[in-house]
């Protein structure tokens, strides 16, 4: 959009790449709406950047005096063009971050190469380093997302111009070639300007899969096998020993179309759609994958074993690909009809996939052609590993009280009383009974209501497809061993003949505090003993717990809670694999990952970590290959750390000072958003959480009830809006005011000790200065001045005033002048957003008057989607949204 440099740090490459994109959307705004208006767009964009940076004030007014004087047919074009810019930027950015100049530049360290090395040092052998990663287990789970805000069709047009600046990187281009390359990149930026950014309607959870899918296809399927050698070469080169052929270190679980939480559009009959799309689309890329391995593998000579399987024949590998071929066209066509008719059953198994690949490799090896065996065919034979035949497999998550419910209804209808009346014990009794009793429960005649006959049908679908296809079962809001039970006995009783995986969500702050006694007592009892099989999975929920105590004491409940959780199933001899339900933003336990896994408590990762990645982090980690493979290898990198260098035993004093730290964090929280009478109408007025819910962004509805008041508001657009106005108050609400507690009692020598040497709290306040970093006063304030009634002004004002404080606070305990100054890069990249969200900011807080005033006229629909636009623009600025 300027044709002036951008200054961003001293990379002369990223500048290069953000006044390229920003020169070509600069381009298409004149074509498409004239210089003049481009000349405005100029205009408002150097206002803001002034204002922002040298804090003058005669720019400020005269920004929000032209931003004031747009009319309402310019206020979608003016959104769509910052909004455009921030996410041209974002692209530049994520380009940079694995671009060759950043590399030869070491600006993005090799984590998992200079952690190899460091091992070796400290006295790890060759054997057990090798070993640890061959044994690795990280389970990426991909969730949908209520208020990701970019359609698919963008997406897709975001990855070809994030080709065209890797082929730019080119050193050998012609400058016919160069031309090309920009023009190509100026007709997607056109192509993105006049495309619509928003869905005319919600998506539905079929179409939420899809966009699942689609990652794994542009991205995750080429990025998997490369990322894989990559830790290949890497023990190679520190260790001599190579990664085992069946070694997967990643895998890739979804909750999309699984997610039945809350969501009454997720049916069984969706996730039965679902299921068969992922295996229709795995089949089609193994298909593709196929084509050009036939045609390589021409070779006659083979092993014994591969000619004892296909027989006297001159080109025996193409003879076994060529069924396999088959059995795949088979297994498509098998899926459209089988979505037409559910009688349908299935032909191709995952070991018939996995089996003639396994044969065709190890017959190249046992015939001197490892060179060629080690070439398309392991990477295929890597991807089988990793996405297998269903591409990937599918959690099912349903809240406890449906449970409660379905069991309710059979029991007052065998006359058995009421189950939801009994106490803990009298549960798990009749549970248990039930579970080891040969004979049926559930009456031949009975009828159900709608909700219950739901919970059976989807645990029918489970039966139906059978051992090792599906994810765990994640029984949200879980408080007691009977909620584990109840769900085994309606799986038993749907038919269910195998023991699938069972996962307990522990969610809020009294929930977490039980979780090891809860834990406790399910492992103390023998038939569950038998069930589980040695393992327990255990999910720690980050957003409702943060909603439910605010960031700081959930934050310290959640690591008690898994430090508690690793004792308890060590001393039952159980592995224990910790399943973190982190958001994208820090106030749902997002931020860097890296930091996150190397913050947990000693011992609790232990090889195995399975963790969710929402809407835009998805994209933002996935997106593109060579970002994805970065991505995975910090994943990688931090598991293998925390696993063989795990961090220290947090000592007493830490403790107790983390304990105090939580209470008064927990006091100051609930003190204003539970006990502050203005607290409800101000949140309604002063962000845009009632006109988020209009809008067609996600498939869930954002409250869980739908007459529910901020208790039932989901904590994705709890975080959402407040992100949207930048006070992003749930994140740091009471940290700043127990910080100064501890510092007015004179420990700060103790609060910097916990800051050198305990990676949790180190983690905790980084995150703290970086949400900081993203808050704005002002802008709050101006959201205020145009929404907020007199009466609750002064709940804002004293809000601002916690904010500055906490602030100061921190910039005090870290001695530091400004926020994230030894964090240059990230800085600069806020501070090059700014002033292109800014505007953005104003003129949503514009919107909202505009829109509130006026919900009836004939312009509704255009404010409407300039209010979108809005909320995508900021939330690119952001780089997250809830």
């Amino acid at each position: 959009m300027s044709e002036k440099p951008v200054a961003l740090g001293s990379n002369v490459s990223l500048r290069r790449n953000v006044n390229l994109l920003g020169t070509l959307l600069g381009n298409t705004i004149k074509a498409d709406k004239g210089t003049s208006f481009f000349n405005k767009i100029e205009k408002i964009r150097q206002l803001s950047k002034s204002a922002r940076e040298g804090g003058n004030q005669d720019d400020h007014q005269a920004l929000l005096s032209v931003l004031n004087s747009l009319s309402d047919d310019e206020l979608v074009p003016v959104t769509r063009a910052f909004s455009h810019f921030l996410n041209l930027s974002n692209i530049a950015e994520q380009f940079h971050s694995v671009s060759k100049q950043c590399a030869e530049r070491f600006d993005v360290p090799d984590h998992l190469d200079e952690l190899l090395g460091r091992l070796k040092n400290k006295g790890f052998s060759n054997e057990k380093i090798a070993d640890t990663v061959a044994n690795l287990s990280i389970e990426v789970v991909l969730t949908a997302h209520p208020t990701e805000v970019t359609r698919r069709t963008l997406i897709q047009k975001y990855e070809q111009i994030f080709k065209c600046l890797k082929s730019l990187e080119t050193e050998e281009l012609s400058p016919r070639q160069k031309n090309r390359l920009t023009t190509r990149l100026q007709q997607l930026i056109s192509q993105s300007w006049h495309t619509l950014e928003f869905r005319s309607k919600p998506p539905t959870p079929v179409d939420e899969a899809k966009g699942g899918f689609a990652t794994i296809e542009h991205s995750l399927w080429e990025a998997v096998p490369r990322y894989v050698r990559g830790i290949d070469e890497r023990l190679r080169e520190h260790t001599e020993i190579a990664l085992p052929i069946d070694a997967m270190p990643i895998k890739f679980s979804s909750w999309m179309g699984g997610d039945r939480d809350g969501n009454p559009f997720v049916t069984a009959k969706v996730t039965r759609e679902v299921l068969l799309l992922g295996r229709w689309m795995a089949a089609d890329l193994y298909l593709r994958d196929l084509k050009p391995l036939i045609g390589e593998l021409s070779m006659s000579v083979c092993s014994k074993e591969l000619k004892a399987e296909v027989g006297e024949c001159r080109e025996p590998y193409r003879v076994i690909l060529k069924k396999l071929r088959a059995g795949l066209r088979q297994t498509k066509k098998y899926c459209e009809q089988k979505l037409a008719d559910p009688s349908i059953q299935a032909t191709l198994k995952h070991d018939e996939l996995l089996e003639p690949l396994q044969l065709c490799y190890d017959s190249l090896h046992a015939s001197g052609l490892g060179v060629i065996a080690d070439g398309p065919l392991l990477d295929m034979l890597r991807r089988v590993r990793c996405f297998g035949l269903t591409l990937i497999k599918l959690d099912i998550r349903q809240e406890s009280d449906r449970h409660t419910e379905a069991i309710s209804e059979l029991t007052k209808a065998l006359g058995l009383g009421d189950y939801g009346h009994w106490d803990e014990q009298q549960r798990q009794t009749f549970l248990l009974n039930e579970l080891q009793s040969p004979r049926p429960l559930l009456p031949m005649n009975w009828q159900p209501s709608a909700n219950v006959q739901e919970v059976i049908n989807t645990c029918k679908a489970i039966a139906e497809e059978g051992e090792g296809t599906l994810g765990p079962y994640v029984i949200s809001m879980a408080t007691a061993p009977s909620d584990v039970l109840a769900v085994a006995l309606l799986l038993k009783e749907s038919g269910v003949t195998f023991n699938q995986p069972i996962v307990p969500l522990f969610e809020t702050l009294s929930d977490l505090d039980f979780a090891a006694e809860s834990i406790s007592q399910l492992l103390a009892l023998p038939w569950y003993r038998g069930y589980c099989n040695g393992r327990q999975m255990v999910m720690i929920g980050y957003s409702d717990s943060a909603k439910d105590a605010g960031w700081m004491s959930a934050g310290w409940a959640q690591y008690r809670a898994m430090e508690s959780l690793t004792a308890v199933c060590r001393k039952s001899n159980v592995e224990l694999t910790l399943f973190h339900g982190r958001g994208g933003t820090i106030g749902r336990g997002g931020g860097p990952a890296h930091a996150a896994i190397l913050s947990q408590p000693p011992g609790s990762v232990d090889g195995r970590l399975r963790v969710t990645e929402q809407g835009e982090m998805i994209r933002f980690k996935f997106g593109f290959p060579r970002v994805a493979i970065q991505s995975l290898l910090l994943y990688t990198s931090a598991t293998l750390e925390a696993t063989l260098l795990p961090p220290p035993v947090p000592e007493q004093s830490w403790r107790e000072m983390m304990n105090q730290l939580a209470d008064d964090s927990l006091a100051v929280y609930r003190g204003v958003v539970r006990d502050e009478p203005d607290f409800v109408p101000y949140f309604r007025a002063v962000t845009p959480q009632r006109e988020l819910a209009k809008l067609p962004l996600g498939s869930r509805p954002a409250k869980r009830k739908v007459d529910g008041g901020i208790e039932s508001l989901r904590a994705i657009p709890w975080i959402f809006a407040w992100t949207q106005n930048r006070l992003m108050l749930p994140t740091w609400l009471g940290c700043g005011e127990a910080l100064d507690n501890a510092l007015r009692a004179n420990q700060k020598a103790a609060l910097e000790e916990m800051m050198t040497k305990w990676p949790f709290f180190r983690a905790r306040l980084d995150m703290l200065e970086m949400v900081f970093m993203k808050t704005d006063p002002k802008l709050v304030s101006f959201y205020e001045e145009r929404l907020v009634p007199n009466k609750l002004k002064p709940l804002g004002a004293k809000l601002r005033l916690m904010l500055d404080k906490s602030i100061k606070t921190l910039l005090q305990l870290k001695e530091g002048e400004e926020l994230m100054a030894r964090q240059p890069l990230s800085r600069e990249g806020i501070r090059l957003r700014n002033p292109y969200t800014d505007p953005l900011n104003f003129l949503q807080a514009e919107l909202l008057q505009r829109v509130r005033e006026h919900e009836k006229e004939t312009n509704g629909k255009e404010l409407e989607q300039a209010l979108m636009v809005t909320m995508a623009g900021i939330a690119a600025g952001m780089r997250n949204t809830g």
